[in-house]
């Protein structure tokens, strides 16, 4: 039995890095009761990195890896639109999806190799997220439409 070559230390750390990043939004998600917690967050990082280094292991020389990545970035697409939702009027979930979005972004940065430019954009992503939550509560103007709704949603939690 041949162990196979492709588990070295590197893609140990494409994995960890994976899920580490994914926990860092899925913990901001998961605090707030959104419905990308820290399990669909780990796991669509993860999956990403898994199927850019996939592609990366079988051709080096002759693979158009920008076509992998474009197939990726379609696929998500799907999952990213079933957390988008209308009730009563109002479209909910678009914000959960732009973080699967952005977590397929961060997974496949990952899988090419490269590690600070998607740890960096983990923490841009939730500061985003949490930056504007204060805003919108500190600012009346900002609590108009759908997010006067969610402002006070999340104020009686």
């Amino acid at each position: 039995m041949e162990i196979d070559s492709s588990l070295n230390a590197l893609f140990w750390l494409k994995v960890a890095i994976s899920v580490g990043c994914g926990f860092i939004f899925g913990i901001e998600r998961q605090l707030r009761g959104k419905p990308v917690g820290i399990r669909t967050s780990c796991m669509i990082c993860l999956g990403t990195m898994a199927f850019i280094h996939l592609g990366l292991m079988q051709s080096k020389q002759d693979a158009d890896h920008i076509r992998l990545l474009g197939q990726i970035v379609t696929g998500v697409g799907f999952l990213g639109g079933g957390v988008i939702f209308t009730q009563g009027g109002l479209v909910n979930g678009v914000t959960s999806a732009a973080v699967i979005w952005l977590l397929t972004a961060v997974g496949a940065a990952i899988g090419f190799g490269h590690f600070g430019v998607p740890i960096a954009l983990s923490f841009i992503g939730v500061g985003i997220l949490w930056g504007v939550q204060v805003l919108e509560r500190g600012f009346r103007g900002l609590r108009r439409g759908v997010h006067s709704v969610r402002v006070q949603k999340e104020d009686v939690k």
